[in-house]
């Protein structure tokens, strides 16, 4: 059977794709994905090796069909196929279908048994259902049309009427579909309540196009010798509504107490978060924004606004994007990616540009008139789960109108924690939520799969969707209970229903709190050597996730994120600020700050480099950056410096290669301390200084720089590139980029006895010091600390917690003396002794 291979950018949008497609057809179908790249700072990406092994692993002589999201995935899919034996080659074929409908209508193509070029047409033809909806195209059958019947078979025809509650939504239409292509006959469906022309029931496209909604009726034709056992078949498919569940959309499951139905205030709704709120009630009523249209005489001005508005728009977009990334993680913060990909539609943008120009109307008018029309689009679709992406255009379209209107944000504050009671919740208004202060969201619209929902679900915010709207009539202070996991509400609840909530809430905190407890309890091994694990942390809101995660300090503050994006560099004040919050969060917790590390690879875009650098990690960056630019360089330690009193900080200095490096930075840093002791400002005066070790010298003279400077942090990321002469981003080589490799692991391990024959202390902060495989040899070779992203924290700390010290001493000396990374991963799989 033909196999099928996701290539994409995001690894969460390559899984729910395939996810998606595999649900059609019930696992049936081969389907790879190649996704991402080994990256956590950025993740997003494409590997030409990924897609590689995505093609070998689901290789077939029927054919492989290669499905890709956009730029760099294209390349990657070419570059893969080069590696493909010369035979295996010809049956590889790369479709430029949409990601999304191409695999679902390959997936089903495939699995009827299609050739690959009838798989592929289907996957080409994925956008054919949405248009015919969007009006796009007039006529379904433009450009497939049904095969030629047999006059000399009989022809058999039912009529049926579709009772499921969305019709033949994508699932039950590939149902459809794959039950229709098990037989010879040729099967030819009309929706005859909108009065379509027949299509071919062997093709999710075209049988999508017909918009069959519940109440629908059907007229189905069978032409072939098994006509009448295929009609039987499909009709079996209705009657049994295709498998799903015909409940009302908001009924709830059942709730885990026996609790009567009539009792006293209760509401029914969308169980959309898990959790129980009780809390007193307050409205949240976005501003409604009020159009007039006019006419102007200038539509030119008129277009300058909206391009404006959607700058502007654009800019908070990234702010919440980002703030979401770190709240909420890049999987449901990419909600917001989207927002901004519907602002640069060419499309809408025309559109708007168009009405000005022909109408000569205000952009308000216009701009809103075409969202609405985008708006109804969505609305109009027969599958649910895009009918409800209406939420995000009329999101990011008020977001446009009101700045186009001069309005000021809404922003909602709570003075006390309360459940909010609303008509709905946008996207954005949902991710700007507290969760300290707003403990339940009751709506009366929404539903479980909105991206709203989804936020609230992943900031742990319990959320009944779709009450009776008597709530929007409460007094703000009604008392309010809420059930998030059986979708009920009570106003104004009685006692013994408090009674049921309270110790089913008591119950979750409790178990929240253990799992918390477990997290913030010190690292320490079977016997008895504990473990310093700290966070890599990249902004404020960073530091706020590290601590709760359980993290004992900062291993690794990342200042890129204060200069990047921006016109100029940041002053001494707005660093200031920026490391006394941190270092405030900490709580008296170590605070290891990083010298700005820019330029080759991550130029600032007011920073004149003079020309281009052809290998730019070989290049201008770190240490040598800052020396060369001392004006920014004695800003940052002056504000680090300040920042010291009260506070465990400590300066780190990246891409350390030579002594003279050090030692120079040491000499700025005491001009600086010298002026501040000079104009009376307070520092740490015994604050100490240390350095990354990741370029190869650094390990070579390791002796020498432990002389210069009190502590070491491995960088295995660049570490490794460095010493196996090989850019992970370079599919040819990034092989051997393996910080698991005995050579690198050797380096480590010189780095680690120069520092603690010197007497200090040595930690790691790459990559590497995440993954616990790894963990029995960096514990093995004597590492001190481990500082990991925030979300490995936990891992880290149970890894270490089955380890013994005279265990991992016996496996990383075993490790060093492999000759490949293949080999240290195989032995380190054979040789940790499982948990008591």
């Amino acid at each position: 059977m033909i196999g099928i291979v996701i290539v994409s950018h995001s690894k969460q949008l390559a899984l729910g794709v395939r996810e998606l497609a595999a649900q059609m057809v019930q696992g049936q179908v081969s389907i790879a994905v190649a996704a991402g790249i080994e990256d956590p700072e950025n993740p997003l990406g494409t590997d030409p090796i990924q897609v590689y092994e995505a093609i070998a692993s689901v290789f077939s002589d029927d054919g492989v069909l290669v499905l890709m999201d956009l730029g760099s995935a294209l390349l990657s899919a070419e570059m893969a196929i080069e590696f493909l034996p010369e035979a295996q080659q010809q049956k590889v074929y790369l479709c430029e279908a949409p990601l999304v409908e191409g695999a679902i209508a390959a997936v089903v193509a495939a699995a009827a048994g299609r050739d690959i070029h009838q798989v592929m047409a289907e996957a080409r033809g994925a956008l054919l259902a949405k248009a015919t909806q969007l009006g796009v195209v007039s006529r379904p059958l433009s450009t497939v049309t049904p095969a030629t019947t047999n006059v000399e078979s009989p022809t058999r025809e039912i009529r049926l009427i579709v009772s499921n509650r969305l019709g033949l939504h994508a699932r039950p239409a590939a149902q459809f579909v794959a039950t229709a292509a098990r037989f010879q006959s040729q099967i030819l469906v009309r929706n005859l309540t909108r009065n379509t022309e027949l299509v071919r029931g062997d093709s999710i496209n075209q049988v999508t196009t017909l918009g069959v909604r519940q109440g629908h009726e059907l007229l189905i034709t069978a032409t072939g010798f098994d006509a009448d056992e295929a009609l039987t078949a499909l009709q079996t498919l209705f009657a049994n509504n295709f498998g799903e569940d015909n409940v009302a959309l908001n009924s709830p499951p059942a709730f885990h107490h026996e609790v009567t139905p009539a009792t006293h205030g209760e509401l029914s709704g969308i169980a959309a978060s898990p959790g129980v709120a009780i809390a007193p009630v307050v409205h949240y009523q976005p501003t409604h924004i009020s159009i007039t249209e006019y006419h102007v005489d200038d539509p030119d001005a008129e277009w300058q606004r909206v391009q404006a508005a959607i700058n502007t728009a654009r800019q908070e977009i990234q702010a919440i994007f980002s703030q979401a990334s770190l709240q909420i993680g890049d999987a449901e913060a990419a909600i917001f990616d989207a927002q901004l990909l519907f602002l640069e539609d060419p499309v809408l943008l025309e559109a708007a540009h168009q009405r000005i120009l022909e109408n000569h109307i205000n952009a308000e008018a216009a701009w809103q008139a075409v969202v609405d029309e985008v708006a109804t689009s969505y609305r109009t679709l027969e599958d649910s789960y895009l009918q409800e992406r209406v939420d995000d255009v009329v999101d990011v379209g008020q977001r446009v109108l009101r700045l186009l209107a001069g309005n000021a944000a809404a922003n909602l504050h709570l003075e006390s924690p309360a459940i909010l009671v609303a008509t709905d919740l946008t996207p954005s208004d949902t991710a700007g939520l507290d969760p300290t202060k707003v403990l339940g969201i009751c709506t009366t619209s929404g539903s479980a799969t909105s991206h709203s929902a989804i936020i609230a679900r992943t900031l742990g915010i319990p959320a009944v969707l779709g009450v009776d709207a008597q709530v929007l009539h409460l007094a703000d202070g009604t008392l309010m209970a809420l059930d998030g996991e059986s979708g009920r509400a009570w106003v104004e609840p009685e006692s013994h229903i408090l009674d049921l909530l309270a110790a089913k809430q008591s119950a979750w905190q409790t178990a929240q709190q253990e799992a918390r407890a477990t997290a913030h309890q010190p690292a320490i091994t079977r016997d008895g050597r504990q473990v310093s694990v700290f966070a890599n942390i990249g902004s404020i809101n960073d530091v706020q996730v590290a601590v709760a995660s359980g993290a004992e300090g900062v291993g690794l503050l990342r200042t890129e994120f204060l200069y990047l994006d921006r016109t100029s560099a940041p002053t001494e004040e707005e660093q200031l600020a920026v490391y006394q919050a941190i270092a405030q969060v900490l709580d008296n917790r170590p605070l290891i700050i990083r010298t700005l590390d820019v330029g080759g690879d991550k130029p600032l875009p007011y920073i004149r480099v003079g020309f281009p650098e052809a290998n730019p990690f070989l290049g201008w960056r770190g240490i040598r950056f800052c020396l060369d630019h001392l004006d920014l360089f004695k800003t940052q330690l002056r504000a680090i410096l300040r920042a010291s009193v009260g506070h465990q900080i400590k300066i780190m200095l990246p891409m350390i290669a030579t002594v003279t490096e050090v030692r120079a930075a040491k000499a700025i840093l005491g001009e600086v301390q010298a002026e501040l002791n000079q104009a009376g400002i307070s520092f740490d005066v015994a604050m100490k200084v240390g350095i990354m070790v990741e370029v190869p010298s650094a390990v070579a003279i390791a002796d020498q720089l432990a002389a210069e400077v009190d502590f070491f942090s491995i960088g295995t990321n660049d570490l490794c590139q460095y010493v196996m002469a090989s850019d992970r981003t370079n599919p040819r080589v990034a092989n051997l980029v393996d910080a698991l490799h005995p050579a690198v692991l050797r380096m480590v391990q010189q780095t680690i006895q120069a520092a603690h024959t010197a007497g200090i202390s040595v930690g790691l902060c790459g990559e590497l010091a995440a993954d616990t495989l790894a963990t029995p040899i960096l514990l093995g070779l004597g590492l001190d600390e481990l500082s990991v992203n925030p979300q490995g924290i936990p891992g880290v700390k149970q890894a270490i917690a089955r380890l013994s010290i005279v265990e991992s001493e016996a496996i990383a000396a075993s490790a060093l003396q492999q000759d490949s990374a293949v080999h240290v991963r195989e032995l380190i799989s054979t040789s940790v002794t499982p948990p008591a």
